[in-house]
């Protein structure tokens, strides 16, 4: 007799359905594993033998064969044990032969017979929840799992014999409950930055519109702080994005005690990061830092550092919003809708520009510096902003400045006129200027005979591109929302434009 366990495997954040088949029959004593399993799968014969012995079973003295369907479907991961050991434990008669028949399952064995968690419990809960069945997974992922529905069967065992009692009718499993992450007390605010009031403007623009922002200044003078300070001003996912982010986040293996979090993503990879760190990649394909980003920022410290490889990756994502890692067996794409703040110095030395400092090797220094960056990744960076050294006279002021929270209700309002405008185009998924289809531009952003005369005559002198212009006049719409306005003035698009001209210094030099 066969008996039959469904369970999954993961192809980006999608679960897909894979049939357990256990078959226990005369011949050689053993278990072999079929379907393409990787190290990780024919590995849990020995936890399940293990597990099995540590809850008071023993393995049939006869051949014990288990199919991974389809069979030409690479299985991956961990996750597989708990599906088989069930499976091998209904042919046995341990527990009712069609008890999981209503069940997906997903879980790693320890060899005291505990189960230990898994990455991608939402996915599989979600996966479950499509084709009509229940979750059981381990007890670690459980509130995890409770996420993706409140009426999902699921059952969290913490050991094998917690769930064959339960199926036997001896105990009864409890469904776990969502948990959330308390939001920390102590965020960094905008509060503690002194001067700096034009980044700072510059910030809330970002925040506001979803924009990408670009700080080139001085060591020191602050660039780092004001970009660890954006989440403090942006506000708290949505429950679709809180869904999606979390999906990609158990996926990686990086959710936490089973807990969600509502905060945006900040990921900041040092610039010594590989361009499958980046976009995603290695052997079993887990999600790059921009797929971790994603609804939240990506924060690229000393920008010309990075390789111009890894950084020319994430051109596409900047565009389509997705990272999509492509190998000769297969096709994988990760959402990656992020928002990229960058931060470098001048030139190699720091103080390009700087009154009293001249650079030893002349102006090359400056050139060659930012030449590492090239021109169509800066062309997609919306606000480009000088932040010069910090004065002793800023340092010293005694007043504290405007703290997080008021510029976030700013940003919130913003925020909030954006969604309803694009929900009465009907753009769906769309929230923020930033994201606007370029087609649509013109028409949220409808200028006078005096707005259009200024923007192209900015466009000559600066050589604007196509994507450029469409992106002043984002930008120039989200300081409208900024101020209340329903049409986009003059000094609106002055201010944008303004935005641009300090980066197409840097994309000459490039």
């Amino acid at each position: 007799m066969v008996s039959r366990v469904t369970t999954v495997a993961f192809e980006g954040i999608e679960a897909v359905p894979v049939d357990v088949q256990v078959m226990v029959a005369p011949g050689k004593v053993g278990m072999q594993i079929v379907g393409l399993a990787d190290k990780a799968v024919t590995e849990s014969r020995e936890r399940i033998q293990a597990a099995l012995h540590a809850s008071g079973l023993s393995m049939p003295a006869k051949k014990v064969t288990v199919n991974l369907a389809p069979a030409d479907l690479p299985k991956e991961g961990s996750h597989y044990d708990l599906p088989i050991a069930l499976g091998l434990m209904a042919a046995l008669g341990a527990i009712p032969h069609d008890a999981l028949a209503g069940y997906v399952v997903v879980g790693e064995l320890a060899l005291d017979g505990t189960t230990a968690p898994v990455a991608g419990a939402l996915p599989a809960a979600i996966g479950a929840n499509a084709l009509g069945k229940g979750l059981i997974c381990p007890h670690g992922v459980g509130s995890e799992a409770a996420w993706a529905g409140a009426d999902i069967d699921i059952l969290a065992p913490r050991s094998l014999i917690a769930i064959a009692n339960h199926f036997r009718g001896t105990q009864v499993l409890s469904r776990p409950e969502a948990a959330v992450h308390a939001t920390p007390g102590n965020l960094p605010d905008l509060a503690d930055i002194k001067g700096q009031e034009s980044a700072k403007r510059a910030l809330e623009i970002a925040a506001a519109g979803g924009h990408h922002l670009l700080f080139c200044g001085p060591p020191g003078s602050g660039k780092s702080m004001l970009a660890q300070r954006l989440p403090s001003i942006l506000p708290p996912l949505s429950p679709r994005e809180l869904l999606e982010v979390s999906m990609i986040a158990s996926v990686a293996g990086s959710i936490v005690g089973g807990k969600l979090s509502d905060r945006r993503p900040f990921r900041a990879p040092h610039h010594s990061a590989t361009m499958a760190a980046l976009t995603g990649g290695g052997f079993r394909v887990r999600p790059g830092e921009a797929s971790l980003a994603h609804h939240g920022v990506l924060f690229l410290d000393e920008l010309p550092e990075f390789s111009p490889q890894a950084l020319d990756s994430l051109r596409q994502p900047l565009e389509s919003g997705e990272c999509v890692v492509a190998r000769a067996n297969g096709r994988v794409a990760y959402p990656a809708r992020f928002q990229l703040v960058a931060a470098m110095n001048p030139c190699r030395c720091g103080m390009a520009g700087e009154p009293g400092h001249r650079c030893a090797r002349g102006p090359r220094c400056q050139s060659d510096y930012q030449a590492r960056i090239s021109g169509p990744m800066l062309d997609r960076i919306d606000l480009r902003v000088e932040v010069p050294a910090v004065t002793a006279a800023d340092l010293i002021r005694p007043a504290r400045a405007e703290s997080s929270a008021a510029v976030a209700e700013r940003v919130a309002r913003a925020r909030a006129v954006q969604a309803n405008r694009f929900a009465g185009l009907g753009l769906e998924g769309v929230t923020v200027n930033a994201a606007c289809p370029a087609a649509m531009v013109e028409e949220i952003a409808a200028l006078d005979s005096g707005g259009a005369a200024l923007l192209g005559e900015a466009s000559e002198k600066l050589g604007l591109s196509a994507r450029a212009y469409h992106r002043v006049l984002k930008v120039a719409r989200t300081l409208a929302d900024l101020d209340g306005s329903d049409t986009v003035g003059r000094l609106h698009l002055a201010e944008a434009i303004s935005y641009r001209m300090a980066g197409e210094r840097i994309a000459q030099a490039a």
